[in-house]
């Protein structure tokens, strides 16, 4: 029984080349679909997402940006939180910056809760829409193992990391390892 993942593309969707799409397209992932991709309201995307889980069972999450944000947000308020098997968080905005407020004041303030499942989070060094330093306070509350990108942009389709083998090899080893329930 293979585990589905689920594709969480942050605001605006991920494009043609953006390495969560080719990743869609080479092995068949699924991509957690919203209503509105330019106006994200983050109640709306939760619902979508709590959808999507309840459709794949046990899911391994992979999500971009404004995705790691909604993974945080749903984790604390779904009871369906302990269904999801592993969560990729990539690379995530700092919603709480001044000026995403406008766009984006339905997401702040950012969840800061443990998330109940294990997470690896990859972070670069000079991403605009987060500092590392904010990246790395965000994984020590969420409780993912942080992985430093280096030089890496937003670790989107500007950043032209084509496939992004690094990120695969991460989401390979949430995939592969055994889950254990309990600590």
């Amino acid at each position: 029984m293979s585990t589905p993942v689920l594709i969480l593309p942050g605001w605006h969707n991920s494009g043609p080349d953006h390495w969560q799409s080719l990743w869609q397209s080479a092995h068949g992932f699924a991509r957690v679909e919203q209503h509105n991709w330019d106006w994200p309201l983050r109640g709306d995307w939760m619902m979508q997402l709590e959808e999507a889980v309840l459709a794949n069972p046990n899911p391994v999450l992979v999500a971009h940006s404004l995705g790691c944000v909604l993974v945080a947000a749903w984790a604390a308020h779904s009871k369906n939180a302990g269904r999801v098997r592993a969560a990729l968080l990539v690379a995530p905005a700092d919603v709480e910056r001044q000026e995403m407020q406008h766009m984006l004041h339905s997401w702040s303030p950012i969840v800061r809760a443990r998330l109940p499942f294990k997470s690896i989070m990859a972070a670069s060094r000079n991403d605009p829409y987060c500092s590392l330093m904010r990246a790395s306070a965000l994984a020590h509350a969420w409780g993912s193992r942080l992985v430093d990108c280096g030089m890496s942009g937003h670790i989107n389709a500007e950043a032209r990391l084509g496939e992004w083998p690094v990120g695969f090899a991460l989401l390979q080893e949430l995939l592969t390892e055994e889950t254990h329930h309990g600590h």
